[in-house]
């Protein structure tokens, strides 16, 4: 499953229903990003989010087929915010199940790095000094390319 929410999500909530659903795994991996209360030394107020949901959600999903096809996982779930966000909140939840962890926390990890570089989305950060357009980090697309270079996408 895949969703572009425009609504707080509990990540607790959403690994419950995932363990629910993917019931007979051996290992189920999960990992939930929230908005951090500083960036750059200074207090973030808000974190907005937009993306272009045919074109996000397309990537996403060809994204989850990449994982499917080099790691046995038997269920994916992931969950990403858009619009405003408050420090604390849940921007995204990804959860892998398989029968076995490596699997999982592989593709978790992969499913992660095309979110932080590849995805569609347009990231402004607003703190009382004013707002800031924020762009994937040069360790973002280092963590990427490890899949890139072999040989998946």
């Amino acid at each position: 499953m895949i969703a572009l929410v425009d609504a707080p999500f509990d990540p607790a909530d959403a690994l419950r229903d995932f363990s629910e659903q993917a019931s007979g795994a051996g290992a189920i991996v999960s990992f939930s990003g929230l908005v951090r209360p500083t960036a750059h030394a200074r207090p973030v107020n808000c974190l907005h989010l937009q993306a272009y949901s045919p074109l996000t959600e397309n990537g996403m999903r060809e994204a989850v087929q990449t994982a499917q096809h080099r790691w046995l996982i038997s269920a994916v779930q992931i969950i990403h915010r858009i619009g405003d966000m408050a420090p604390g909140d849940a921007i995204v939840f990804v959860a892998v199940a398989s029968a076995h962890r490596r699997a999982a926390f592989e593709a978790a990890d992969f499913l992660m790095d095309y979110l932080k570089t590849e995805a569609i989305f347009w990231k402004k950060e607003s703190s009382s000094s004013g707002e800031t357009w924020i762009e994937p980090r040069a360790e973002d697309y280092e963590d990427r390319a490890r899949w890139i270079a072999s040989g998946d996408q």
